[in-house]
């Protein structure tokens, strides 16, 4: 193997900024490209990990990171003896960055699924969070050229279209006349009558404008798949990540929704064990799965990282972050269970990948009948679940 490699870590922005740097290093010899994420201790360990891993499957390829971990871990991965160099995060999408030419009209690798990544940054400051010295402000990329990404990808029959950020819901705030992010979901729909689903990453509800609103309650080919980030079931401990939202908002947000759109989904990021957090705080955070129900949950066990205000609060011990973690995704998996359940017997639009399954309008997992062309959305009726699988 002697072409480039990219290998992505962390969140869906990533993703999407990977098969960027893909195209603009397309054809250059044996090299291979760490995305890199830091959102958490553990996540700059998995990085270090897939650093040594990419290390020992191509000895000879010039290895080099990027993302989150190479700025805010610079020193410790510019020390490792597997990297050979660092490309800042704010400037890995500028081909000169990684010394090749610009290619003004790069071939963008053909998916089901189009990762689309408009905006970067966050302005805000929660107390857990590194990521703002990871990508520094709010960045937003502007309508026109959202729409042109969106439309190659559409070109090369991509049926689903997901928007991703680091604070989705902030797109627009540094762009003339501070348009609110419903307005660039609305110019999509409007723009591409052709595309057929779309879906958003995590999103700040109490930052979801009411044109969002109404598209995630009238819109179909929104996908009634709404993915908050929560982080917390207690207001007690949301004022002290300095969230912006508390508990009720986030209840009455999906309440809202289900009265329009019953069959929405939920998901959630979740932390436990963040620092001071009681068993009264944990119980919260155990309830509001239940109560929103969450059926799709990313829980993130706290680890301090270096710089935050978090990380000088008195901290839980790491036996009970971890008991706790486990109690979060138990109750996780039994509200999905109880979903996937309810889904037996009803037809689902499913866009099919490659392995033989797909994805269904909420974000089930869904298998699809043998010989089924991958990238079509057809409509299957499962007949049962085992291990999380509609069959």
């Amino acid at each position: 193997m002697n072409d480039t490699q990219v290998i992505s870590l962390g969140c869906r922005l990533n993703i999407a900024e990977s098969e960027r740097i893909r195209t603009l290093l397309a054809g250059e010899p044996d090299t291979v490209v760490v995305n890199s994420c830091a959102v958490t201790s553990e996540a700059v360990r998995q990085t270090r990990q897939a650093i040594r891993r990419a290390r020992r499957a191509r000895p000879d390829a010039r290895l080099l990171v990027t993302g989150c971990a190479a700025d805010i871990e610079r020193d410790q991965l510019a020390a490792m003896p597997e990297v050979d160099g660092l490309v800042p995060n704010a400037a890995k999408l500028d081909a000169r960055a990684w010394n090749v030419p610009a290619r003004p009209a790069p071939v963008l690798l053909q998916h089901t699924r189009a990762f689309i990544g408009v905006q970067t940054g966050c302005d805000h400051a929660c107390t857990f969070c590194v990521i703002p010295q990871g990508r520094g402000p709010s960045r937003s990329q502007a309508i026109a050229q959202v729409l042109r990404e969106v439309e190659t990808h559409l070109d090369q029959g991509a049926a689903e279209v997901i928007l991703t950020g680091v604070d989705l819901t902030s797109w627009g705030h540094d762009l003339p006349g501070r348009p609110a992010f419903g307005m660039l979901v609305r110019a999509l729909l409007d723009e591409f009558p052709q595309l057929k689903r779309l879906r958003m990453s995590s999103l700040d509800g109490i930052e979801v404008d009411e044109a969002l609103f109404e598209l995630f309650a009238s819109e179909e080919r929104v996908m009634p798949h709404l993915h908050l980030s929560l982080q917390h079931g207690h207001d007690l401990i949301l004022k002290r990540m300095k969230r912006r939202h508390l508990r009720a908002d986030a209840g009455r947000l999906v309440e809202r929704l289900r009265e329009r759109r019953p069959d929405i989904a939920i998901g959630a990021d979740l932390i436990a064990g963040f620092p001071t957090e009681s068993e009264e705080h944990h119980r919260a955070n155990l309830s509001i799965v239940r109560e929103l129900p969450v059926v799709h949950g990313h829980v993130f066990p706290y680890s301090p990282r270096p710089g935050t205000p978090a990380a000088r609060m008195p901290q839980v011990d790491t036996t009970t972050i971890r008991r706790r973690a486990a109690e979060l995704r138990a109750v996780v998996a039994e509200v999905r269970e109880r979903w996937l359940a309810s889904l037996v017997g009803t037809a689902q639009s499913v866009l099919t990948e490659s392995d033989g399954t797909g994805y269904a309008p909420g974000f089930a997992r869904v298998a699809v009948p043998q010989g089924t062309p991958r990238g079509r959305i057809a409509t299957v009726t499962p007949t049962r679940l085992e291990e999380g699988l509609l069959l």
